[in-house]
């Protein structure tokens, strides 16, 4: 039953709105969700606290396989639960962020993923959030979408997100951290990211948050994937 649930990918860059684009889909729809790059950041994490090298593939692979990770689903969020210690916040960092989309680049650990985040596929479906959800986790998705923004606009939503958390951050740098991440996650030699073939591209840069949430829900229901809402 689990391999037949229908799957609704949604890959690209950091700060296209994947993660509250892809809650509120599933929230809408009632289907599961799927955070794959709260399993990467968790596990840069987890090797951090366990001291494990960034640089070292085969025990950031153990660390992979080993994660002892709950994700919790509240009314505004998700709560990402690590080794039984609330984690959400704290995977959300620059910093965290900037490790995890090293931890990312190595084969083994995505190897050492891939299988955990196929388990996610259950009735009556899947809202799968990522960077290569399409290209290589969920091939046979009969929805993609490859999500994105300007850089400059994907700055300015992260810089307003800091903001609100009391956070002071340079327009600049982040604009800079952006596009050094972009370049990193396009060139990497495994799953690098990019649409795939037979997904829509949606750019986000003018819409609102509703607006994409219903265009994708439209596009659940035309193809027969979800009844209208």
């Amino acid at each position: 039953m689990s391999d037949t649930a229908p799957v609704l990918t949604i890959d690209g860059p950091g700060g296209a709105g994947k993660g509250t684009i892809s809650r509120l889909v599933a929230e809408r729809l009632g289907w599961h969700l799927l955070d794959s790059g709260a399993l990467y950041r968790l596990t840069a994490l987890a090797a951090v606290k366990h001291e494990v090298p960034l640089d070292d593939e085969a025990g950031l692979a153990e660390v992979a396989v080993g994660l002892d990770v709950l994700f919790v689903a509240e009314p505004e969020s998700t709560r990402v639960l690590l080794e039984g210690e609330d984690a959400t916040g704290t995977i959300r960092t620059e910093q965290v962020g900037d490790a995890a989309s090293r931890v990312a680049a190595l084969p083994a650990v995505r190897q050492a993923l891939l299988q955990r985040q196929r388990d996610f596929r259950k009735p009556p479906g899947l809202v799968a959030d990522g960077r290569d959800m399409g290209t290589v986790v969920f091939t046979e998705a009969p929805l993609k979408i490859f999500l994105t923004a300007s850089a400059e606009e994907r700055a300015h939503r992260r810089q307003r997100q800091l903001q609100e958390a009391g956070v002071d951050a340079s327009l600049s740098s982040l604009l800079k951290e952006i596009q050094a991440r972009d370049a990193r996650d396009m060139q990497r030699s495994v799953a690098p990211l990019k649409p795939a073939d037979d997904a829509i591209t949606l750019d986000t840069t003018r819409l609102t948050i509703p607006e994409v949430v219903d265009r994708l829900t439209e596009l659940l229901t035309e193809r027969g994937l979800a009844p209208a809402t």
